[in-house]
């Protein structure tokens, strides 16, 4: 007696109406399309909250001597923390719509499977919060930074530093591992699968990836990663490489792991590390002069 794709005996009368393999099989998730619907979303969500500010005559940055001038620090910050979760917030309800599946299943959060590993996590980002930190060394910055702005009064130091350990590490590792990392692999495994019937049942039946997706994927999403932070870095490429590295690193982690949560908590130690030397070096912020000398 045979197993039909419903698992019921093909001999045993069923009144259940046969539901096709291609309706059973697991969906390949986020695509390209999702993805590309959550990054569009936040570039509309952060210029419209721009297009508000220039009216009242409060824009968050302006350009002088070819070069970003942060203006007003703090609204710069509530800007950046406000598109990221009302795109957060709208994503949540959006793709369970979409996907069939919760958010957090669909972008493979999977917390429970950081929260095992949750001190070699730490480590790790503490790790390459060191490496930036030799890599910086080693290079000549310009004068002024535009992430300096952010250092001129306590207040905004502590705000910048709660936003750069929890709000962006949790975005961003959404955006990029939650959404791109998983979107650029299915794309390249649909564009490099041969056109056969064989072919397509197994892709109809099957959600991997394959290796050479996945290299595929961490390189475009790890450019798009050390681009994203261009501004903050000055164009320094020595940075821009060590970020890229980071990216694949971080990569590594959520394809290992199977999980988004992982990532995050290695990219906020790798954050809160570079914030804890300068806390560290200012006497918690109370000292901020000693960031120019």
């Amino acid at each position: 007696m045979s197993l039909s794709p419903n698992n019921v005996p093909e001999d045993v009368p069923s009144d259940e109406p046969a539901v096709p393999v291609a309706e059973l099989a697991p969906r390949r998730i986020p695509n390209i399309g999702h993805a590309l619907l959550f990054v569009c979303f936040a570039g509309l969500m952060l210029f419209v909250v721009n297009v508000l500010l220039l009216a009242i005559g409060k824009s968050p940055a302006t350009l002088l001597d070819g070069a970003i001038k942060v203006q007003y620090p703090k609204l710069q910050i509530a800007m950046m923390a406000g598109t990221y979760l009302l795109t957060l917030l709208a994503a949540w309800f959006y793709y369970p719509v979409a996907w069939h599946r919760s958010f957090l299943d669909g972008v493979q959060w999977n917390w429970a499977i950081a929260r095992r590993q949750l001190g070699q996590l730490i480590a790790l980002g503490f790790v390459l919060g060191l490496m930036m930190q030799l890599v910086t060394y080693f290079i000549t910055p310009p004068k002024t930074m535009p992430i300096d702005e952010f250092f001129l009064s306590p207040a905004t130091a502590w705000l910048i530093t709660i936003f750069g350990t929890i709000v962006a590490p949790v975005f961003e590792e959404i955006c990029f591992r939650g959404f791109l990392v998983p979107a650029f692999a299915i794309a390249y495994d649909w564009l490099s699968l041969p056109r056969t019937e064989e072919s397509r049942m197994r892709w109809q039946t099957t959600s991997s990836l394959t290796p050479a997706a996945l290299i595929f994927s961490a390189v475009v999403s790890s450019l798009c990663f050390a681009m994203l932070h261009t501004q903050q870095v000055a164009h320094l490429m020595a940075a821009l490489a060590a970020l890229f590295t980071i990216s694949l690193v971080l990569t590594f982690v959520r394809v290992k792991m199977q999980s988004v949560a992982a990532s995050t908590i290695v990219h906020g130690a790798y954050n809160g590390f570079v914030f804890i030397t300068v806390l560290v070096a200012t006497g918690g912020y109370r000292h901020l002069d000693r960031m120019t000398h």
